[in-house]
């Protein structure tokens, strides 16, 4: 049974890391809100930039089809030669026309009504009313001059080519060609005639036509349309054309064909990258890490819904990518497990960034110096304020990144650089209120003890410190002692100051369940342990770290806290009773079991609950030894501390020799502010004082006087 649990307590990291693979690569892979691929249409507004992501050259057809209908059009319609049979029989014509009207015009018996009844006889020849009484009434000498000008038109104009297209434009030129010699009336007589018998004389070939014009478009070559990488093809905001929506298919960028290794593969060598790289950051930094269940927990599920979150708000979009707060991600690490950590966490999901954003360099950037300058600039975040600076601050860098990017970008115009500044802003405050309610919520799910949580400890109105307070006052003062003692030298080595502190206050909570039995508390001459064995009395002495770790489960402390109080103590033994124990069991020749004097620990496991064991060994010490001398006090400390190391006390923590002469010089330091010699003031001459019971009897007399009056 013990070798199942310690196989899964090894393999629990392993397992850990490749759940959040998986996720991670369905979460990049599976179209999540706008799909990363585009998914654009003609007319519809590029989102961004669209640039080739490789080189490429590719045959237009758009382009191609362009150029071969305009080499289609450039070739003319053709027509047969001028036919001269349809030419002499328009001119036959004419002149059995003109022969018919001399004979309409010589009858002499015919009214002007029945020759233009006549007239219509002509079936080809149509003219209004108003020119046939002029042809009627017009004298025979100078309807000779008439019919030799129709005659002589005619001829003149079918002797040319004339196509079907160019009636219009040969009819319209008909008047200019009459003699000038004929009067207004006459010319128009003879423009009217000549009119009704121009017809094409040159025909249209239309296989010929074709002909030529499939020549012509068979001659056109091919268009080849090249892009380099990374060459623009449609800048942000522009409107999309068939040749831009044709390019991107060229280019694979519209829905692309890929097969199962190129969908994949980028996205799992990402992931491969990105927990590689954290799994050697904390095997180097951090090696506990890995089996802190709660806090690896804590930084997968953190990552796994940004990341979610990522794929719903970045893609295909121009202003929310710059809203999302990618900061919050990296302070919610920072403040609960480590500024650095933090800083590791928020470059690592920048990989997942540029995954989703297409590369999109601007956003990579701006997700990356964002959230480090807001990481930085929130230090321990004691404070709420501190929240809200850290949003100015990355507000400030993400503004920065825009600025540099796209102050000089000729797409965009002034309004679109201020919505970019604007989300830039945004993107700050939302940053830091997310992290702090983040942190309220997320900190109790995950026990993660925060700096605004142990500056909450600290105030003295907790009920523990309270009941401390009024049932064992010397402990009270000798936790703020041992706190002013640890917090002094956490700050020398670089530890947890207020973790230091919170948990010297309550490192001896659990004595409020007998505080008569130690000696801060006792009064003068009172000490029951004096009527008590060896053993009942460890007993008594020990219980006060269970009976403390059960008073901190009640009241909720965070873990650091009942770990402080279990270890502050570690498996030291209770020296007195153990070496009372030792006399009487020489005496009666009997053997003591030290784990009956034991301390039940665990040693300390951290540099903070170490400083809590030494400043609470040093002042207890100081305080029984009254020690006068700054030497004096050096060599209670260096008792201490080396005497923690003999028995092995502080072989679980990461405190190294350098830190503990670092200790060791605060420690000195601080209590030498304590034990310090006074001056001794020179008496005072005596004076006879009022007893308190005078007093009391002086002011109900003036008191009643006051009343008489």
């Amino acid at each position: 049974m013990t070798t199942n649990h310690s196989s899964w307590y090894a393999s629990r990291p392993w397992i850990v890391g490749v759940v959040f693979s998986l996720i991670a690569l369905t979460l990049i892979i599976v179209p999540l809100g706008n799909n990363t691929e585009l998914d654009l249409q003609i007319g519809d507004p590029a989102p961004f930039d669209i640039v080739a992501p490789r080189s490429q050259t590719y045959i237009s057809t758009l382009q191609t089809e362009s150029a071969q209908a305009a080499a289609e059009n450039a070739v003319p319609r053709i027509y047969d030669p001028p036919d001269t049979r349809v030419s002499r029989q328009q001119i036959s014509s004419v002149k059995a026309a003109i022969a018919f009207i001399d004979l309409t015009r010589s009858n002499k018996l015919a009214t002007t009504h029945q020759k233009q009844q006549e007239f219509t006889k002509l079936g080809n020849v149509n003219m209004p009313d108003d020119l046939q009484i002029q042809l009627i009434q017009i004298e025979d000498a100078r309807w000779l001059v008439v019919q030799e000008e129709i005659i002589r038109v005619t001829e003149n104009i079918m002797s040319e080519p004339i196509q079907e297209d160019q009636m219009e434009q040969i009819r319209q030129r008909i008047p200019v060609l009459i003699s000038v010699e004929l009067s207004i009336e006459e010319a128009e007589l003879a423009a009217v005639l000549v009119q009704q018998f121009i017809v094409p004389n040159s025909l249209f070939n239309e296989v010929a036509t074709n002909k030529a014009r499939n020549a012509s478009v068979a001659a056109v070559e091919p268009v080849e349309q090249a892009f380099a990488q990374g060459q623009t093809i449609i800048a942000r905001g522009n409107v999309i054309s068939a040749e831009d929506l044709e390019a991107m298919t060229a280019l694979n960028m519209l829905e692309p064909q890929r097969s199962q290794f190129e969908r994949y593969f980028p996205s799992f060598t990402a992931i491969v990258l990105v927990v590689s790289t954290m799994t050697l950051y904390l095997l180097r930094s951090q090696p506990g890490f890995f089996y802190r269940t709660k806090h690896m927990l804590f930084v997968v599920l953190l990552s796994l819904i940004f990341l979610f979150a990522a794929q719903f708000v970045i893609p295909q979009r121009l202003v929310l990518p710059f809203l999302f707060p990618a900061a919050t991600l990296g302070m919610l690490i920072a403040v609960g497990l480590g500024t650095e950590l933090g800083l590791i966490v928020s470059a690592l999901f920048v990989v997942f960034i540029a995954i989703v954003s297409d590369g999109r360099i601007e956003i990579v950037i701006y997700h990356l110096v964002g959230p480090m300058v807001a990481i930085l600039s929130l230090g321990k975040a004691e404070r709420v304020n501190s929240f809200l600076l850290a949003g100015l601050a990355t507000a400030a860098a993400n503004s920065a990144v825009i600025i540099a990017f796209r102050f000089n970008d000729p797409t965009i115009d002034i309004l679109g650089l201020s919505t970019l500044l604007g989300a830039s802003i945004a993107n700050g405050a939302i940053s830091g209120a997310l992290t702090l309610t983040g942190l309220f919520l997320l900190g109790y799910v995950f026990d993660i003890t925060t700096s605004l949580q142990l500056v909450e400890l600290s105030r003295p109105n907790h009920p523990l410190l309270v009941q401390l307070l009024r049932t064992a006052p010397g402990t009270y003062q000798h936790s703020l002692h041992v706190a002013n003692l640890a917090e002094q030298a956490a700050r020398n080595i670089g530890a947890n100051t207020m973790l230091v502190r919170v948990s010297a206050l309550f490192h001896d909570i659990g004595k409020t369940t007998n505080p008569e039995y130690f000696v801060e508390n006792q009064a003068e001459g009172r000490n029951p342990h004096t009527n008590m064995g060896p053993q009942l009395s460890s007993n008594v002495i020990v219980s006060h770290v269970t009976d403390g770790d059960t008073m901190a489960k009640k009241h909720r402390l965070p873990t650091v806290i009942r770990d402080a109080i279990l270890e502050h103590h570690g498996t030291t033994i209770t020296r007195y009773q153990y070496d009372n124990a030792l006399k009487i069991a020489e005496e009666n020749d009997e053997k003591v079991d030290i784990s009956e004097y034991t301390y039940p620990g665990p040693k300390p496991q951290s540099p903070e609950t170490a400083l809590l064991m030494l400043a609470d060994g040093c002042e207890a010490k100081a305080k029984a030894d009254n020690p006068s001398t700054t030497e004096e006090i050096d060599k209670i400390v260096r008792f201490i501390i080396n005497r923690r190391l003999k028995h092995g006390q502080l072989d679980e923590c990461d405190l190294s020799l350098t830190d503990l002469g670092k200790v060791r010089e605060s420690f000195v330091t601080t209590l030498r502010g304590y034990y310090h010699n006074r001056l001794k003031y020179p008496p005072e001459p005596s004076v006879e004082e009022p007893l308190v019971e005078d007093l009391d009897q002086s002011t109900e007399i003036n008191d009643t006087k006051t009343s008489d009056q």
